[in-house]
């Protein structure tokens, strides 16, 4: 029989509930193996109560994930929800050129309701699988998302976006769409142009250099589904630092007995994922969030330090030299949640405005 590798992408087809009845599906052809690509779908991994079937234990790209299984298995099976046919398309594609597989590499995409062959030849198998799925078969397009010219000139397109969506570029919003593509340009690594969107001054200042053929870039929430949260316990003795990281906190505060947040989506973002661990945060915003994360979801026991406008990074960074030691982690050693409290209080100074506790 066949081996199949599986990469789930994103939360949205593990929520829709598509991923679950696929990996069932998918058995009738051959043996599974599943594991998670990408960081939010991690998540909806655990809601979906699928980490059994669904190897989140890593945090690593798609293209990433396709190559790790590649040895094992037949072919490689790419499950995707994308908001249509287009982007979905391009994300394949997009998998494809960097992963560089060497035995078949399928797409499902149940946004679009397509299966698409990315690479190799599976002939009937490819049929028998769309039907299997109640897929649509669609060519695969060669797509390239970026362009390089001289001068260290690169630029790449964001297809599929929404008139005022956020634009963000690893995690960091950089702009709001005013049309459905949207185009960055960049030389030398540094941002010079942002067309087909309104481009936000504070956050491109964050983004000293970016290579952008291999940035993640994103339009819209970073979820647009939604779940009833599910809590895997496992706190730990220590304090964990996620300074503007947000989508690293499941290997930040693994194991740890309280999470510092800085910012004010950071600490949404965070929130979401720690309230999955039973983690409570203590986080440090200042009113100005661009709203990548609807949701609130916050863990019981967690404090929100509320500071002047403008003050949540400043904070962020006395907090990281003065409690952290400049690291990112350190030993609780017997102290309670509310001690750290009182210290960034003290940090804060006049700068702090309100606390609310959870």
């Amino acid at each position: 029989m066949d081996k199949i590798g599986v990469v789930v992408h994103g939360p949205e087809v593990v929520d829709s509930g598509w991923a679950e009845r696929a990996l069932n599906l998918l058995e009738m052809v051959g043996p599974v193996t599943a594991v998670l690509g990408g960081t939010m779908g991690r998540v909806a991994v655990i809601d979906a109560a699928l980490e059994t079937r669904i190897d989140i234990s890593r945090r690593e790209r798609p293209s990433r994930s396709v190559r790790r299984l590649e040895p094992s298995v037949s072919m490689v099976i790419l499950l995707n929800y994308a908001k249509t046919r287009e982007t979905g398309l391009v994300f394949g594609s997009v998998v494809a050129e960097r992963a560089k597989p060497k035995k078949p590499l399928l797409l499902a995409d149940y946004g679009g309701r397509f299966l698409s062959v990315l690479a190799g030849d599976l002939g009937p198998l490819a049929e028998r699988i769309a039907r299997l799925l109640d897929l649509e078969i669609l060519a695969s397009p060669k797509f390239q998302p970026w362009t390089e010219s001289s001068g260290g000139i690169v630029r790449r397109k964001i297809l599929g976006a929404a008139p005022g969506e956020n634009v963000s570029v690893n995690g960091t919003v950089v702009a709001k769409a005013l049309a459905d593509t949207v185009e960055i340009t960049a030389i030398d690594g540094r941002i010079i142009e942002i067309s087909g969107a309104q481009v936000k001054a504070h956050g491109l200042e964050k983004i000293s250099s970016v290579d952008l053929k291999t940035a993640i870039l994103r339009t819209g929430e970073i979820r647009r589904t939604e779940s009833v949260p599910r809590t895997i316990f496992a706190r730990g003795r220590d304090a964990a630092l996620i300074d503007h990281a947000a989508e690293e906190t499941f290997e930040d505060a693994r194991c740890a007995m309280v999470a510092v947040t800085v910012g004010d989506d950071t600490t949404a973002i965070a929130g979401e994922i720690l309230v999955r661990l039973g983690t409570p945060l203590v986080g440090i915003v200042d009113g100005d969030p661009d709203h990548l994360c609807s949701r609130t979801a916050i863990p019981d026991g967690s404090v929100v330090i509320e500071v002047r406008p403008g003050t949540d990074d400043i904070v962020g960074r006395r907090v990281r030299e003065e409690i952290f030691g400049g690291e990112c982690r350190i030993s609780m050693n017997g102290r309670k949640i509310e001690d750290l409290v009182e210290r960034i209080k003290t940090i804060a100074g006049d700068d702090l405005k309100v606390v609310q506790r959870f």
